[in-house]
């Protein structure tokens, strides 16, 4: 039967459902349930031209894309389309239709520089190679057994340094903003970010349905948010860390260490069994600090990159 590709209808539960399903089985590392699905295509930046794709065969979800312009990049054209197809689905067509789909979406507003992240397995770089991508630079995604695995010693913050939670600032979010964009905007990457809108970044970020406050913690130096460790939770027993980052003038005194060492000691607490985060290969300090936390490599992906025109 043909496979067909369409947007996803956010209002449809179905819909949502089986994106998130095909995440799960396709990257399981990477965390996607059907309220933070409906909440990226709903509440996505009007100049992301943000796109959910799904493709169906024998009226099943199978495939999925998420496709859209990264309107936080000072370089106009960047665009992204991150395709993935549940494993027992592959080799029907779904992948290259869902790739045409988007490039095209893409191209019609605007795009000249299209990234997409691939699995780093024979087959997939061989699909990517193919449809005109070539490879950039890898990132890791890792995991830590939280049930089972030990921990670091909760640790004492230095004098001077207190730490609490992303619920203080709920009345106020901004200095978490401003933290946040400062840290995002030195991530090694293939595109620069600069992040100066506070509403979407309230909408999209601080707003998200994954994001867990209670869980986020910040540590803070003279009253100001120095480092943090964002949260994510997935309702069950899933935890994963969205961004670590420290503000320039804290680095080097171990406080994204702090940060992160308090959220995950805490989720154990709740009850959370399994921890993910991802890393850039090249970053190496917080490969580290993970590497000490327990983290293990469970997968890793390539980025990889095609110009247009």
């Amino acid at each position: 039967m043909t496979v067909i590709v369409r947007a996803l209808r956010p209002e449809v539960t179905a819909d949502a459902e089986g994106f998130a399903h095909v995440r799960h089985v396709a990257v399981p590392y990477m965390m996607s349930t059907p309220a933070s699905v409906v909440h990226s295509v709903t509440h996505a930046h009007p100049d992301a031209r943000h796109l959910a794709l799904v493709a169906e065969r024998h009226g099943e979800i199978v495939g999925t894309a998420q496709v859209g312009l990264v309107p936080e990049s000072p370089e106009p054209g960047q665009g992204y389309l991150n395709v993935y197809v549940h494993p027992e689905h592959t080799r029907h067509g779904a992948g290259s239709l869902l790739v045409r789909t988007a490039e095209e979406h893409l191209a019609a507003h605007g795009a000249t520089r299209l990234l997409s992240w691939v699995l780093d397995a024979p087959g997939n770089r061989a699909f990517a190679e193919a449809h005109g991508y070539r490879p950039s630079r890898s990132a890791h995604l890792l995991r830590l057994d939280l049930a089972h695995g030990t921990l670091p010693p909760r640790q004492t913050p230095p004098p001077g340094v207190e730490l609490r939670t992303a619920t203080d600032y709920a009345a106020d979010p901004r200095p978490v903003f401003e933290l946040d964009a400062e840290a995002s905007s030195d991530e090694p990457g293939d595109v620069d970010v600069t992040m100066t809108d506070y509403e979407a970044w309230l909408t999209e970020t601080w707003r998200h349905p994954l994001l867990d406050l209670e869980l986020t913690s910040v540590a803070v130096v003279d009253g100001r948010p120095a480092a943090f460790s964002a949260a994510y939770t997935d309702g069950g027993t899933r935890y994963a860390t969205a961004m670590t980052g420290t503000g320039r003038a804290y680095r080097g005194r171990g406080l994204a260490k702090l940060a992160k060492n308090d959220s995950l000691h805490r989720a154990r607490a709740a009850g959370y069994t399994e921890a993910f985060t991802g890393n850039d290969a090249g970053n190496g300090p917080m490969l580290a600090i993970n590497k000490w936390f327990g983290y293990d490599i469970c997968a890793t992906e390539v980025r990889h990159v095609r110009e247009l025109g």
